[in-house]
C-alpha cells in the first residue's frame, strides 16, 4: 500500500482546468505506469536477496541495506522532492527524477560489488523520492474537479497489482536467468519501461507550479537526512561490530537531531516563512495518531516480509519464483481487504474496523506460527497468507482517510509527504530491526527459530498498533455513521 505524496498546495481553478487537459487519461497512464516502477522495485528484491548474495559475496548487513537502503533515502527525500516540484517546476522535476531512477536502474544491473549496488539502491531511492511527489499536482492539475477522485481511485487497483506482481515478478527474472542476467533483470527491466515512461511523459505532460512560490528548506532538509540516517545506520551495522558504543552515541544523536528539526519548523512558521513540514498537522488528533499507527505497521510488515522471503528460500529451499508464488495469497488477500476496508467496512463502523483488522491478522501470523515448519510445502502457507492477508488490507485502506479525513486544504500536500514519508521509514527501520534480529537468532538457533522469532515481534508490533489506532477518533470524518 502506498500514500500518494505531494507538496502541492491547493489552486485556483481555471476554466481551462474545469475543462481538463485533453490527453489527461494518457498523463494518467503515464504517472500509473511510474508508480508500478517504483512499487516493483521496493518488493521484487526480497525474492532475489539469496542470489544477489551469492553472486556478489553480499554479508547479511549488506542484503539489509540494499533492500532496506531504497525505502531510506526515498523517505528522506520525499517532502523535499515535492517542495522542489513546487519551486522549479513538477513536470521537470518528473522528468529528472524518472532519468535519474532509470539510469540507477541499469547501473544496478551492472553493479559488481556490493558496495556498488547498495550506493546506487541509494541514489535510486533519492531520485524515486524526486519523481514519485509531482504525479499528484501533475494530474490534479490535468484533471477536472469532476473527474480526480475517479483518476486517484485508479491508485488501489494499481498498487495492489503491483503488490501480487512484485514477487512472482521478481523470482521469474532471477530464476528465468533472461540472457544469462540473472537477478541483474529485476532492475535492467526498468530501463525500457523508463525510456518509454520518459518518451511519452517529455511529449504530453504539462508544466505546473505552485501558485505560491515556497521557499527551499534546506536546513531543514540537512537535520531530517541526519535524523533518519543516525538511526537506521547503527541499526543495520550494529550486529556485525557487537553493538560497540558508537551505536548508541548515534541513535541519540539522531533523537537531538529530529528535535532540532523540530525547533527549525516551528521557528520558520511562526516567522511566517515556508516549513519543510507544516507543524499544524501535529496537532491534529487523527493526523499524529494515525502516523504513529503507519510508522508501527509498515516497521513490522516489511520486516516481516523480508524475512519470510528468506526463510522460504534460505530456510525451505524453494526457489525464487517458488518464493514468489508462495507470496502471492497474502497480496490476494490485501487487495480483498482493502476493498472491504475502504468500500463498506470503514465507512461503517469506523474505528472498530482498524482494529478488526488488526485482530485477523494477528491471527493470520499466529497461523504462520503453527504452520512454518521444517518441509512445510507453499500449500500449508495458503490459509494464514489469506487471512494476514485480509487483515492488513482492511486495516490499511480506512487507516489513510483517517490520517488525512481531518487536514486542511492547504495542509493536503504536506500530509501525505509526511504520510508517505513515513510509510517508507518505517520500512527501512523494520529491515533492520527485524532483519538484524533474525540473522542474529539464525546464527545460532536455525532459520526456523529465526523465523519464529520474528512472527512474534510482529505480533508485538501489531499489538502496539492497536494501542495507537485506539488514539483515533471513532470516525475519520465527523457526520459519518453505520
Amino acid at each position: 500500500m502506498s500514500a500518494l505524496a505531494s507538496s502541492a498546495p491547493a489552486t485556483t481553478t481555471t476554466e481551462s482546468e474545469a475543462q481538463g487537459h485533453p490527453r489527461r487519461w494518457l498523463i494518467l497512464a503515464l504517472i500509473l505506469a511510474v508508480e508500478c516502477m517504483d512499487l516493483l522495485d521496493g518488493t521484487i528484491v526480497n525474492v532475489a536477496a539469496p542470489s544477489i548474495r551469492e553472486d556478489l559475496g553480499a554479508s547479511l548487513a549488506a542484503l539489509q541495506w540494499i533492500a532496506g537502503g531504497y525505502a531510506l533515502t526515498f523517505a528522506i527525500g520525499l517532502v523535499t522532492g515535492g517542495r522542489l516540484g513546487d519551486i522549479f517546476g513538477r513536470r521537470r522535476l518528473f522528468l529528472v527524477g524518472l532519468a535519474g531512477f532509470t539510469t540507477a536502474s541499469a547501473l544496478c544491473g551492472a553493479a559488481n560489488s556490493p558496495e556498488t549496488l547498495i550506493a546506487l539502491r541509494l541514489v535510486q531511492g533519492g531520485f524515486a523520492a524526486i519523481m514519485i511527489p509531482q504525479g499528484f499536482g501533475i494530474l490534479r492539475q490535468a484533471f477536472p474537479p469532476n473527474e480526480i477522485q475517479k483518476a486517484f481511485g485508479l491508485f488501489g487497483p494499481v498498487i495492489g497489482l503491483s503488490a501480487v506482481l512484485g514477487p512472482i515478478v521478481g523470482g521469474a527474472l532471477t530464476d528465468g536467468d533472461l540472457f544469462g542476467l540473472g537477478w541483474r533483470a529485476i532492475f535492467l527491466v526498468n530501463l525500457p519501461i523508463g525510456l518509454i515512461a520518459f518518451a511519452g511523459s517529455a511529449k504530453l505532460l504539462p508544466e505546473s507550479k505552485a501558485d505560491q512560490k515556497p521557499t527551499l528548506d534546506l536546513g531543514g532538509a540537512a537535520l531530517v537526512t541526519a535524523a533518519m540516517g543516525l538511526l537506521v545506520y547503527p541499526l543495520i551495522q550494529g550486529r556485525e561490530g557487537d553493538w560497540p558504543a558508537w551505536t548508541f552515541v548515534s541513535m541519540a544523536a539522531s533523537a537531538l537531531a529530529l528535535l532540532a528539526f523540530v525547533v527549525r519548523e516551528r521557528r520558520r512558521e511562526r516567522d511566517g516563512v515556508s516549513p519543510l513540514v507544516t507543524m499544524s498537522l501535529f496537532r491534529k488528533r487523527a493526523f499524529s495518531a494515525g502516523l504513529a499507527s503507519a510508522l508501527t505497521f509498515f516497521a513490522g510488515m516489511i520486516g516481516l516480509m523480508l524475512t519470510f522471503s528468506l526463510y522460504l528460500q534460505l530456510g525451505q529451499g524453494f526457489s525464487a519464483i517458488h518464493t514468489g508464488l508462495t507470496l502471492v495469497p497474502w497480496s490476494l488477500g490485501t487487495a480483498v481487504g482493502a476493498g472491504l476496508g475502504a468500500g463498506l467496512l470503514g465507512p461503517k463502523f469506523g474505528r472498530p474496523t482498524l482494529h478488526a483488522g488488526l485482530l485477523v491478522m494477528l491471527a493470520g501470523v499466529f497461523g504462520l506460527l503453527l504452520v512454518s515448519n521444517d518441509g512445510a510445502s507453499s500449500w500449508a502457507f495458503v490459509g494464514p497468507e489469506l487471512v494476514a492477508g485480509v487483515g492488513m488490507g482492511a486495516m490499511l485502506a480506512p487507516l489513510f482517510d483517517f490520517v488525512l479525513a481531518g487536514v486542511d486544504d492547504d495542509e493536503v500536500g504536506s500530509a501525505s509527504g509526511v504520510l508517505n514519508a513515513m510509510q517508507q521509514l518505517g520500512g527501512a527501520i523494520g529491515i533492520a530491526v527485524i532483519g538484524t534480529v533474525f540473522f542474529s537468532v539464525a546464527a545460532s538457533g536455525g532459520l526456523i527459530d529465526a523465523f519464529h522469532t520474528t512472527l512474534w515481534i510482529e505480533a508485538g508490533v501489531l499489538v502496539v498498533t492497536a494501542g495507537l489506532v485506539a488514539l483515533l477518533p471513532m470516525r475519520a470524518r465527523e457526520g459519518e455513521h453505520g
